[in-house]
């Protein structure tokens, strides 16, 4: 059994779960009350459909979105924490003196340098990629010489 002591140093922990678990089945208690359920006749195809403003949905829900988009998602999350860093960095700059200085600069550039990569990699680009003319009449090539 629990001491008096040990039970006001765990009477917060056990108070609190014990509203989670209230609250919990509050709202799941709530939302089964309230909660339209049709069944039978009253229940038809039109039930199950989504619509908006009334109209009902034409074609499918599910679009196919680029794969640029999620990389250029990625590059965001990575340049952006950046921020973080040198936003924390900023109120200490006077007094983190010289070495701190070195230490932003050091950190910056290698983000310009990761920002110089990803631009020359091409992840930056959205539009389509360019196609290279192959000038036949300079290329000298024998399987092309009867065009």
């Amino acid at each position: 059994m629990l001491a008096m002591s040990d039970f006001c140093t765990q009477h917060p922990l056990f108070s609190y779960a014990v509203a989670i678990v209230v609250l919990l089945a509050a709202m799941l208690g709530l939302g089964a009350v309230s909660g339209t359920r049709r069944v039978g006749a009253a229940r038809g195809r039109s039930m199950d459909l989504p619509f908006e403003s009334g109209v009902l949905p034409v074609g499918s829900a599910h679009l196919r979105i680029p794969v640029q988009y999620y990389l250029v998602a990625m590059l965001f999350v990575i340049f952006d924490v950046e921020s973080v860093f040198l936003f924390s960095w900023a109120p200490v700059a006077v007094g983190a003196g010289w070495r701190g200085y070195g230490a932003v600069v050091v950190f910056v550039a290698s983000l310009a340098a990761a920002l110089a990569y990803v631009w020359r990699w091409g992840a930056l680009d959205w539009g389509p990629v360019p196609r290279r003319r192959i000038d036949y009449r300079r290329a000298g090539d024998a399987s092309c010489a009867g065009r």
